[in-house]
C-alpha cells in the first residue's frame, strides 16, 4: 500500500510552537493537511504565536481552509493545559478524521553544573514538572477529550532526543527528563493499541537551545563537540528534521512507541 500523501482532515496540537522546531513543524505540516484541518498552536510567547498564526492564515493552506488557533499558555501550569484542550475542543468538528498531539515544548535546564550540585528538590521538581509532568498530563487530557471512535485516527508524538538513550555529562536534568518522557510514551503505546505513538529524536538542530548548549555546558569535551558541530556546519535545519518526521507520519509504518532518530529515517 503506497504511503499517504497527506495527514487527512487533521486537528493537531503543537506545544512550543512559537519558535524553533515547533514553528517549523507547524509551517511544514500546514502543506500536508486537507481543507478543514485545524492547527492548535501553544506557547508562552503570545506575540510570536500570533505572528505565526497570521503567516499561516495568509498561506496557500490558509486560503484553502486551514484554521489556526493560537493559544498563549504555560504548559507547566494546569491552567495552561486546560486552555489548550479547551481551544482544541472548540475547534473540533465531526469532519475531523485525525487528531494528533505533538509534545514539543521543553527546556534544557541548567547545564552549567554537574549532578552532585543539584541538592534543591524544588529546583528539580520545577524542571520535571515542565518537562515531564506537563507532557503526560496534556496527553491524558487530550485522550479523554478525543476518545477512540470509528473513523478517527489518533496520534501522539513526543519530541525526544539522543539524551533519552545516552548520558551526557552536566546534562542530568535534560537527560533525565527525556528518558522519562520516552518511557511515558512507550507505556502509553502498550496500554492503547488503537493509538499511534512515536518518540522522534530530531537531531542536533540549529536553534537557540543549541546556542545555550555550546556556551553553557559545564563539561568541556561536550561543550567543544557542540561548538565543532556548529563551526563545521553539522547542525540540521529545523525544516529538514521536520521533513523526516512528516515522512514517518505519512508512511505510518513505525512500531507504536518506537524511538526513531532523524538519521535513521
Amino acid at each position: 500500500m503506497p504511503p499517504a500523501t497527506d495527514l487527512g482532515r487533521l486537528l493537531c496540537i503543537i506545544t512550543g510552537a512559537s519558535r524553533g522546531f515547533g514553528r517549523a513543524l507547524a509551517t511544514e505540516m500546514s502543506a500536508l493537511v486537507q481543507p478543514g484541518s485545524v492547527l492548535v498552536l501553544a506557547a508562552r510567547s503570545g506575540d510570536e504565536l500570533r505572528a505565526l498564526q497570521a503567516e499561516l492564515a495568509g498561506s496557500e493552506a490558509g486560503r484553502a481552509g486551514l484554521r489556526v488557533e493560537a493559544v498563549p499558555a504555560d504548559v507547566g501550569q494546569t491552567a495552561g493545559l486546560e486552555n489548550i484542550i479547551e481551544a482544541a475542543q472548540e475547534a473540533f468538528s465531526a469532519d475531523i478524521d485525525h487528531v494528533m498531539l505533538v509534545n514539543n515544548a521543553a527546556s534544557l535546564g541548567d547545564v552549567s553544573r554537574f549532578t552532585k550540585s543539584f541538592t534543591d528538590m524544588a529546583e528539580v521538581d520545577s524542571y520535571l514538572s515542565l518537562n515531564v509532568s506537563s507532557s503526560l498530563c496534556l496527553t491524558s487530557r487530550a485522550l479523554q477529550a478525543f476518545p477512540q471512535r470509528p473513523g478517527l485516527r489518533r496520534t501522539v508524538v513526543n519530541i525526544s532526543s539522543l539524551c533519552a538513550l545516552q548520558p551526557f555529562r552536566s546534562w542530568v536534568l535534560y537527560c533525565t527528563g527525556k528518558a522519562a518522557r520516552d518511557m511515558t510514551f512507550r507505556v502509553l503505546a502498550e496500554e492503547e493499541p488503537d493509538l499511534r505513538v512515536l518518540n522522534y529524536s530530531p537531531g542536533p538542530l540549529d536553534t537557540a537551545m543549541q546556542v545555550e548548549a555550546r556556551s553553557r555546558t559545564a563539561d568541556p569535551a561536550l561543550r567543544e563537540s557542540f561548538s565543532d558541530m556548529f563551526s563545521q556546519g553539522q547542525l540540521l535545519s529545523c525544516q529538514a528534521s521536520c521533513g523526516k518526521l512528516l515522512k514517518l507520519l505519512l508512511d505510518d509504518s513505525y512500531a507504536s512507541g518506537a524511538h526513531i532518530d532523524v538519521f535513521d529515517v
